[in-house]
């Protein structure tokens, strides 16, 4: 893949951009020197790189709005990333762009266990979210394999799910509002901690968005009493054909587990010679809770 050419107007003015980007963001919060800049040149699809103008670390959504607004008079691109976990190049920069990272946002902001909801900034990992809730056997349902690192802010971009999704749905099915700032700096405020507002459903357009429409801040999630009594159990069979009726057949009986999870034989023996882990050498294996 070939990148785009980037303007060369915006490569010229570098030190103009990044002087007003410092002048409305801490010292350590703007990074321009080309050496740093490689850490943000890709995400975890590494196959396409390019090195940013600049990234910048903001701590708030005062930050992001005033990050934004100078990138959109000055004609800047911005690239919003999360913790770089994508595997689908949703970070990669271009030459004359600005990483907007939200690694720093990553505050509890309010926790409600009788509505069940939490309030988070959009830079906090995904089990963080339920780290801040378990010892109140609360838990936060979307799973993506990658939840110890990737951030809030890339599973609402990619509307993310995981092995809980069966039972609990994808990241909009537990996305009840977000802060969200514009291209050109504008604060909005969509949905919250209460049952849906009345018109268009514009939560559900950001979820999945990618961040082309605004970079979100701050996210209301709900969350869920932890299952009672639930408990991993792992099935092997002889086809796949099987699996997948074992899968239908629970279904069908009005049992809806908390996950399930499917490996083929390549998949068995590759995780097999890497964990260690004592699965059975078998066709297929369903790993249900």
């Amino acid at each position: 893949m070939e990148m785009p050419a980037p303007n060369q107007t915006i490569l010229s003015d570098k030190a103009r951009i990044v002087a007003r980007l410092r002048a409305v963001l801490p010292a350590d919060a703007v990074i321009d020197d080309p050496s740093e800049t490689r850490a943000y040149e890709c995400d975890a699809l590494t196959a396409y790189r390019c090195p940013p103008l600049a990234a910048v670390l903001p701590s708030s959504t005062k930050e992001v709005a005033a990050v934004l607004r100078i990138c959109h008079e000055e004609g800047v691109p911005v690239v919003p990333r999360g913790a770089g976990t994508s595997l689908a190049g949703g970070a990669l920069p271009t030459a004359d762009s600005v990483i907007l990272g939200v690694a720093r946002m990553n505050e509890v902001l309010e926790t409600d266990y009788d509505n069940r909801f939490i309030r988070v900034q959009s830079g906090r990992t995904n089990l963080s979210v339920t780290g801040a809730v378990e010892e109140e056997d609360f838990f936060y349902a979307p799973d993506p394999s990658s939840q110890l690192a990737c951030a809030i802010a890339g599973n609402i971009a990619m509307n993310s799910g995981g092995a809980h999704c069966l039972k609990y749905g994808v990241t909009t099915n537990n996305l009840l509002g977000v802060t969200m700032v514009l291209m050109d700096g504008t604060v909005v405020e969509i949905g919250g901690a209460h049952l849906d507002a009345g018109g268009l459903d514009l939560l559900g357009v950001i979820c999945g968005s990618e961040g082309q429409l605004g970079v979100v801040t701050e996210a209301t999630l709900r969350i869920l009493p932890k299952p009672e009594g639930a408990r991993p159990v792992l099935i092997g069979y002889d086809s796949n054909e099987v699996a997948g009726e074992c899968v239908s057949d629970i279904i069908k009986a009005g049992v809806l587990p908390v996950a399930i999870e499917f490996m083929d034989r390549p998949c068995i023996r590759a995780t097999e010679a890497f964990a260690k882990a004592g699965y059975p050498d078998c066709e297929a294996l369903l790993i249900v809770e």
